[in-house]
């Protein structure tokens, strides 16, 4: 099956008006690779939240749950790169502040050709696309060899945190629950929670019920499919609960959601 291909946009292009595409915890089948040009906010990342901000370079592989919030003020580019592609990528999430003004001035020229690519379609559009995307690569692989951006060690409740969103990340549709996941991690509930309330700002629960309700809205959203098939697939045992779970945290029924969504 031939893969999909690379895309470059602007973090406005991503969302559209639903920031919760960005801001909700969630995590994607792409690598992305995200340049902030304007703005501060928070992002969670190998579970934990940081600030992020101008000139802030983030490598995300596919399956690695994040958030991203940068308010109305803020702006980026980002590419995203399906699994499985030949460009060589970092193998783990990364977050670099670059303040060597060649190498600001370098990315930005290269995301810039890239979207230039997009905006302006010409022949051989998507071999130009692969090219640009692989020098966006090797410029974020240079600059993760440099010693001033080595990582940090982490701790031990830095890498449960970290485990725990791994494992939200590939069984969030399996129904389980916050519970089962510590008891998978071979800690306890309230051990889990309160690590992941340090690490993050959300409790573990939280984050389970985040990146169910960002599944939800995207299978209700981007499939015509019938509401409990979306429900069956993640893991709800009624049409029902599926209802009150959305309308507890949404406001609105999944009907409406869906509407709501595409408008």
């Amino acid at each position: 099956m031939s893969l999909a291909p690379i895309k470059i946009a602007t973090l406005g292009q991503l969302t559209g008006p639903q920031d919760w595409r960005l801001s909700q915890v969630h995590d994607r089948p792409e690598h992305l690779i995200i340049w902030i040009t304007r703005g501060q906010g928070r992002m969670l990342l190998n579970g934990t939240r940081r600030g992020v901000g101008t000139h802030n370079a983030i490598s995300i592989p596919p399956r690695t749950l994040f958030s991203l919030e940068l308010g109305r003020q803020g702006a980026g580019m980002v590419a995203l790169i399906p699994d499985g592609s030949d460009i060589r990528l970092p193998e783990g999430p990364r977050q670099l502040r670059i303040r060597d003004v060649a190498a600001i001035t370098d990315m930005t020229a290269l995301f810039e050709a890239a979207h230039r690519e997009v905006t302006t379609p010409r022949p051989l559009t998507q071999d130009a696309l692969d090219g640009h995307t692989a020098l966006i690569s090797v410029w974020l692989r240079r600059q993760i060899a440099m010693p001033d951006h080595l990582p940090l060690p982490m701790n031990a409740a830095a890498r449960l945190s970290a485990a725990f969103c791994d494992r939200v990340a590939h069984h969030h549709a399996l129904g389980l629950t916050m519970a089962d996941h510590a008891e998978a991690l071979n800690v306890t509930p309230t051990h889990l929670t309160r690590v992941c309330k340090a690490a993050t700002g959300r409790t573990a629960a939280d984050l389970l019920t985040e990146r169910v309700l960002y599944a939800a809205r995207i299978g209700l959203i981007e499939s015509d499919g019938a509401i409990q098939d979306v429900a069956r697939h993640l893991g709800f045992g009624s049409a029902a609960y599926f209802t009150r779970f959305m309308q507890q945290h949404t406001g609105m029924t999944p009907s409406a959601v869906r509407q709501n969504g595409r408008l």
